[in-house]
């Protein structure tokens, strides 16, 4: 079932390997005697990339922590010629694009940037990249664990088990069936379409709201059928899954006149941005009955406070944005970093640019 979308994988990694090989080889040939620079969190820092994946960085760039630039900004602010932004940090502002006289490239890891002012950017003649595809299928994959574990109790189950007061298994932890259920999709992009394939495995009706309508082979492909209206989907799904950028018309999608049109059984996961949903009227939903549970994801901000409400509540199920945290995804992920970046301080045309909306 997974076979076209692994090769769609396998296809961008072999185009980020192609692209490291051909634009090292060019450096090379220009005599470049010193790895250019970039600023990026140090790798295995609490935020940065992990440390793993930094010997795939380091084979061709000189990396400038965060800290060491803060510390002395004069010493490396003509240097630097690329930054990497993992999890929004470093924050590229006007304070730091003024601060680079020689940058050229904002390397973003993952496929949102909305953390990122692409029209401010882009005015200092600096090209900003993402990396598209390769985060699909560990996306996919931690949307359904996210309604699976949800919908079966799994995270309750488990403490359960495990606590030392509990002398006997009680019927409160049944859950709801997913085979037969109606799955809601809003947002049938790269990562939608293959939440959808994940689902048709599990026997479930798909339904989805998007800007555009899917071709009707791909429907097809995938037993999915089109809402018109959202509010359609949101009534008729047992979950409703939230596959979305984060942009001003997706910015609170999401509150407290949807929440009240869906199913009092329904489950919400959110697997896009935190501000995509209004985080007050889930917990009011969550904490009258207005909906059965939420898998969340993301939130906002990341991470909660402590006492959050959203903490407190025995129907939410919520991860710290792992959804691409997968060692071969990250891997994946971090190669086609390096080879935007390469491709931008060669002079090429780089793999995955983001431009300003006109």
């Amino acid at each position: 079932m997974y076979l076209g979308a692994r090769e769609n994988v396998k296809s961008t990694i072999d185009k980020s390997s192609m692209v490291l090989k051909n634009c090292a080889r060019d450096l090379a040939n220009c005599n470049v005697m010193e790895k250019p620079h970039i600023l990026a969190l140090k790798p295995g820092d609490k935020s940065g990339i992990h440390s793993a994946f930094a010997p795939i960085i380091e084979k061709h760039f000189t990396i400038i922590s965060n800290d060491e630039f803060i510390k002395d900004k004069q010493r490396w602010a003509d240097k630097v010629q690329a930054v990497f932004v993992w999890c929004a940090v470093p924050e590229v502002n006007r304070d730091l694009l003024q601060a680079l006289p020689n940058l050229k490239a904002v390397i973003n890891g993952g496929v949102g940037v909305d953390h990122l002012d692409i029209p401010l950017i882009s005015s200092f003649g600096v090209k900003v990249t993402n990396t598209p595809n390769v985060v699909n299928n560990a996306t996919a994959d931690l949307g359904m664990t996210l309604l699976q574990a949800s919908a079966r109790k799994v995270i309750q189950g488990y403490k359960t088990v495990i606590s030392p007061d509990i002398t006997e298994y009680l019927q409160s932890e049944i859950g709801y069936d997913i085979s037969g259920a109606t799955l809601g999709i809003i947002g049938m992009g790269r990562i939608g379409y293959q939440v959808a394939k994940r689902a048709k495995g599990f026997d479930m009706k798909i339904l989805y709201h998007n800007r555009n309508r899917r071709k009707e082979e791909e429907e097809k492909a995938v037993g999915a059928h089109y809402c018109e209206t959202m509010d359609d989907l949101l009534r008729e799904s047992d979950f409703v899954m939230l596959v979305v950028d984060l942009s001003p018309q997706t910015h609170r999608l999401i509150g407290k006149r949807e929440l009240s049109l869906m199913k009092r059984t329904a489950t919400l996961i959110n697997i896009s941005r935190g501000l995509v949903v209004d985080q007050d009227a889930l917990v009011e939903a969550l904490g009258t009955g207005l909906i059965h549970a939420a898998a969340l994801d993301v939130t906002y901000p990341e991470r909660l406070p402590r006492d959050h409400p959203l903490l407190k509540l025995d129907n939410v199920l919520i991860v710290p944005h792992m959804g691409t945290h997968t060692y071969q995804t990250t891997q994946a992920l971090v190669e086609r970093m390096v080879a935007n970046a390469l491709a931008i301080l060669n002079g090429q045309p780089p793999l995955d640019e983001v431009k300003a909306s006109k």
